[in-house]
């Protein structure tokens, strides 16, 4: 442990030291005696981001730099910060929740949109080997308006509850959703209006995604037109029932990418009824799990209600 924010003692320190590990607590607090500026500012943050960076690549010791993030989450300074080092790792948690995300941004050595989940307890961080029951609710028996989704973080898919709650809305209906793009709910509800006949123009439309994941992949689609047609039916979805796929303004139902993974990810979970778009269809059968494979919007919304 070292109480020093002089870019050259800290340098100075790592090359008497030789550390395998370093972890510099910010880098808007380091400052250069070079330069004339004050710590924080444009110039100091890039020279010192760049002189760590050229240490640890001569010295073959990992190095991070924990930065400050505005309250929009971004990282707080110049951009150029995330030009210089490597890898981008947001830290991120909400403060209800005893859940933390450890999220790549960018990665030169790897794929990006990786996660690993956290919680936080009284002994520090432990880590989740299931992450996916942290983002499913726990309904003895299932319940109108919810629809569990195979989403992908990275290359890791993770089973998240989207839950749609419709109710009578007044002369100008409300459309809110948590976790998800509100423009393109707006756009599902017109896709179900035009081509599935599901009316909801005169209703509020709330849609939330448990446990505070965002979701921003479009594969998010089919699900989310699913729970709401179920809330507004007012009944609930099979037990065991996963979906996921695009969904376009023509009412066609388009492939979501890794399906073969998300299936069996959703067969290992224990679920047994899953809908997925024609082109993600498994070519041989997942042990387990029964897969409906649909072309349009409509023959999904008719399965369902087949189905009761």
């Amino acid at each position: 442990m070292l109480a020093e924010i002089s870019l050259e003692r800290i340098l100075a320190t790592i090359e008497a030291e030789a550390p395998a590990f370093c972890v510099i607590d910010s880098i808007q607090t380091v400052y250069s005696e070079q330069l004339s500026s004050a710590p924080g500012s444009v110039a100091q943050v890039r020279e010192c981001a760049a002189q760590l960076t050229r240490t640890a690549k001569a010295t073959g010791c990992a190095m991070v730099l924990v930065g400050h993030v505005t309250k929009e989450g971004a990282i707080a300074g110049p951009r150029v910060l995330e030009h210089i080092v490597d890898t981008v790792l947001y830290f991120e948690g909400d403060t209800h929740s005893s859940f933390r995300l450890v999220r790549a941004i960018k990665n030169r050595f790897g794929a990006v949109n990786e996660i690993g989940v956290f919680a936080m307890t009284d002994k520090g961080l432990k880590g989740v080997a299931n992450p996916s029951a942290i983002f499913l609710s726990t309904h003895g028996d299932p319940v109108p308006g919810s629809c569990v989704l195979v989403t992908l973080e990275g290359t890791r898919p993770l089973l998240v509850e989207l839950q749609a709650l419709v109710d009578a809305g007044g002369p100008s209906p409300r459309r809110l959703s948590v976790g998800l793009e509100r423009d393109r709910l707006a756009m599902l509800l017109a896709v179900l209006h035009r081509h599935a006949g599901v009316q909801t123009n005169d209703q509020d439309v709330f849609v939330n995604a448990v446990g505070g994941v965002r979701i921003s992949e479009p594969a998010a689609d089919l699900a989310v037109m699913l729970a709401i047609q179920s809330s507004l039916r007012g009944k609930a979805l099979p037990k065991g029932f996963i979906a996921f796929g695009e969904v376009g303004l023509a009412g066609e139902v388009r492939p979501a990418p890794r399906g073969q993974e998300r299936l069996k990810e959703a067969a290992k979970l224990g679920f047994s009824v899953a809908v997925v778009p024609k082109a993600n269809a498994p070519k041989k059968a997942i042990e387990g799990l029964t897969v409906h494979a649909v072309e349009r919007i409509e023959d999904a919304i008719a399965l369902l209600r087949s189905q009761g």
